[in-house]
């Protein structure tokens, strides 16, 4: 059978495959400290859960409008109003099969073959093969800890080129957990605006940012970029991993290709998965979503104070997400040798910097404080042994190991 270019030009997504080399050592017997993906413990809030068991069964459960249950489009509308204070037409809303749903839509809008789109490196991997699927040349923006791995004006203005079409910024980002300052982002959006490009900016975690000091959430680029794409989820504030529920909010002139798009490629996001996710938007699931985002920082300064008595730092600290991205140069071991060590010998599953990008592929790792304190605390716990047993001829110089395993 022939096999698509497109589909062998595709990298496998790491973490995942950590993730099931972890679930083989599970199947052994092993203890597992997973790490490596970003799937809150919690679970969808109870109020949630409460309104799939009524839904199931007591409705018949017939397609959806392929934007989306407008029920739905209006509750997201209203929470952007009363969460980060931005007008949103429901009209512009658009329910997805999960946030990559709406990324796979909104690059099959925007995206020419051979156009360029500009991203930062390191970046979620996902959103840069995506746009490759659709014919983007990528290139991929080397950032630094100065600016906080992530895009910046000055970046942007750098790599312009006459066949730029568009950027991808993730705020906060995974792998990092850093936002992107807004007065930045503002600046980034006018630049590529004023140069007629789109701007897909992907939101995911963003209500996982850190609060300002008068208690104020983290802005929604669409409070100066009214024109932006940008991305959602219901998997991450709102704990529903595994319901694969996103949505977008797209310019009007965008909503015809959108619904066209999502009519032949999915027809409409999970039936009941809609009806279900309004009750995220009670007083009752906000509270515990906000309770939980509290927890995930105190997750993050155990994490934080954990690898820095270890030695392995972190050269800029998170302030959304959750996400920790640790430089591992120090230890004498590439990331995929520590990854795959890790797993092997201290049963802790990590992702290298290789899914992220080029610039860090070698020197840092993602952890993913997504799991509970309990875990973390064993987690911790084991790196620091493995870290402790390296020998001082790692510790001086790279490895010439290959890892203990081969990942295709």
């Amino acid at each position: 059978m022939r096999i698509s270019q497109r589909a062998r030009s595709v990298a496998p997504f790491y973490a995942m495959e950590f993730g099931k080399h972890a679930a083989e050592l599970e199947a052994e017997g092993r203890h597992v400290v997973k790490l490596s993906l970003g799937e809150p413990d919690f679970g969808a809030p109870p109020a949630v859960i409460e309104a799939m068991r009524d839904v199931v069964g007591s409705r018949p459960m017939s397609y959806t409008g392929a934007l989306g249950l407008p029920e739905l489009r209006l509750a997201i509308a209203r929470f952007y109003g009363d969460q980060h204070g931005v007008e949103v037409d429901p009209a512009r809303v658009v329910v997805t099969a999960g946030a990559s749903a709406a990324l796979v839509l909104g690059a099959a809008a925007l995206v020419d073959p051979g156009d360029e789109v500009l991203i930062a490196d390191p970046s979620y991997p996902c959103n840069r093969q995506i746009a490759e699927s659709f014919g983007a040349q990528v290139t991929l923006v080397p950032t630094s800890a100065e600016s906080r791995y992530q895009l910046d004006t000055a970046a942007v203005r750098a790599h312009w080129t006459d066949r730029t079409r568009g950027i991808m910024v993730a705020s906060p980002s995974n792998p990092t957990g850093t936002s992107v300052p807004a007065d930045e982002l503002a600046a980034i959006s006018a630049f590529a605006r004023e140069r007629d490009a789109w701007r897909i900016v992907d939101e995911i975690y963003l209500d996982l940012g850190d609060h300002d000091e008068h208690g104020r959430p983290p802005r929604s680029v669409l409070s100066y970029d009214q024109e932006a794409v940008v991305i959602n989820s219901f998997s991450k504030y709102f704990g529903m991993t595994g319901w694969r529920l996103g949505w977008c909010v797209v310019p009007e002139a965008l909503v015809p290709a959108l619904e066209r798009l999502a009519q032949n490629y999915m027809i409409c996001a999970s039936t009941p998965a809609q009806y279900a996710a309004l009750a995220c938007f009670t007083p009752e699931s906000l509270a515990v979503c906000e309770e939980r985002r509290a927890e995930f920082g105190r997750r993050r300064a155990l994490v934080l104070d954990g690898l820095a008595q270890i030695g392995l730092p972190v050269p800029v600290p998170p302030d959304g997400a959750f996400y920790v991205y640790f430089d591992v140069s120090g230890t004498g071991l590439t990331s995929w040798e520590f990854c795959g060590r890790a797993l092997k010998e201290a049963h802790v599953a990590l992702t290298p910097g290789r899914d992220f990008g080029v610039a860090t592929a070698d020197t840092h790792v993602r952890l993913s404080y997504a799991a509970s304190a309990e875990e973390l605390r064993e987690g911790i716990a084991r790196l620091g042994k493995f870290v402790a047993t390296l020998g001082q001829t790692e510790q001086r110089g790279r490895s010439t190991r290959t890892g203990p395993f081969s990942l295709r």
